[in-house]
């Protein structure tokens, strides 16, 4: 459901338009799987994926204002011009960090809200705290923001041979 992806002149720098859609999360996830395999970081898949679900579902709800944006019919979806920020989804390598940001049309920054446990909603920055290393946002010239969040990606790397074996004769006990 993307309105297409764009490749950078740059491979470790690519991003996805997304369409104001609830789809648009589903589409995110795939991008960032597909983008991440291809830079050999796969294993970061599930930690980045579910920030950037985060991150354009904030973006849906908040900065277009739609709650429920998949029961909107498609013919009443508002269209893009040139004055219309649309959310877009960026991953940049630069290792040995990877940078998740989704830009949005909302110049209004996130809020981070207490965690009430019981709710549906309300806990997405708190994951994207979470499971990222650190986050952020900026506003955009004009108008609009990008929400960013940085990964490492040296976890990511098969660690460098060592001469002596590693954990020979132990294990783990979980309680």
């Amino acid at each position: 459901m993307s309105t297409g992806t764009a490749l950078a002149t740059d491979p470790h720098v690519v991003s996805c338009t997304l369409a104001p859609r609830f789809e648009a999360v589903r589409t995110a996830r795939e991008f960032t799987r597909d983008t991440l395999n291809g830079w050999g970081l796969g294993e970061l898949f599930d930690d980045v994926a579910l920030v950037a679900s985060e991150l354009v579902t904030n973006a849906l709800r908040h900065a277009l204002g739609q709650s429920e944006p998949s029961r909107v019919p498609a013919q009443s979806m508002p269209q893009l011009s040139a004055e219309t920020l649309p959310i877009r989804i960026s991953l940049v390598h630069r290792a040995p960090q990877v940078v998740c940001a989704v830009s949005d049309p909302s110049s209004n920054g996130p809020v981070a809200r207490e965690a009430d446990f019981v709710a549906e909603s309300g806990r997405g920055l708190h994951l994207v705290d979470s499971f990222s290393r650190s986050w952020g946002w900026h506003p955009l010239a004009g108008a609009g923001k990008v929400v960013w969040a940085l990964f490492d990606a040296r976890a990511a790397e098969p660690p460098a041979e060592s001469p002596l074996p590693v954990n020979l004769g132990r294990h783990r006990r979980s309680a």
